[in-house]
């Protein structure tokens, strides 16, 4: 296997869009069926990532269930069970640094906490669904001949 640079910024660039836009989905559902207006404060800011309301749960929840999806969304793009570390953990640590400039620094334990488990859910989900699809038998044409 060659090592391509732009591979994998390509795949880091899917895999995080394709994250925010299931983020954006969940929380669409989930939070706004609960707000009278949507914003880009329930991705970024620590703040609305709470147990103490029922919108921060439903903010916790987007952001568990958009972890699950996004494990299914490393067996098509990153395809290969040791990389799913990697680039859960780099997921995450970009969207540190988002919310980094986004809020400032997150204070908040919940957020720690749900992000902690995020990145922990995607990375193992995603290995375990890419070695079960890499253990699947390869299918073959062959046809025993019985006489």
């Amino acid at each position: 296997m060659v090592w391509d640079p732009w591979l994998i910024v390509a795949q880091i660039v899917c895999l995080q869009c394709l994250y925010y836009l299931t983020l954006g989905v969940f929380l669409s559902f989930l939070v706004g069926t609960h707000v009278s207006h949507m914003s880009l404060v329930y991705f970024f800011d620590f703040a609305t990532i709470t147990s103490s309301t029922v919108v921060g749960w439903c903010v916790i929840a987007s952001f568990l269930f958009s972890s699950v999806a996004g494990a299914g969304y490393m067996i098509y793009l990153i395809e290969r069970a040791k990389k799913c570390l990697d680039f859960s953990a780099t997921l995450y640590i970009i969207h540190l640094f988002i919310c980094l400039v986004y809020g400032g620094w997150p204070s908040s334990v919940t957020w720690w906490v749900v992000n902690g488990t995020g990145v922990a859910v995607m990375a193992l989900l995603g290995e375990y669904l890419c070695i079960k699809r890499e253990q699947r038998e390869i299918p073959t044409r062959y046809r025993s001949s019985k006489k």
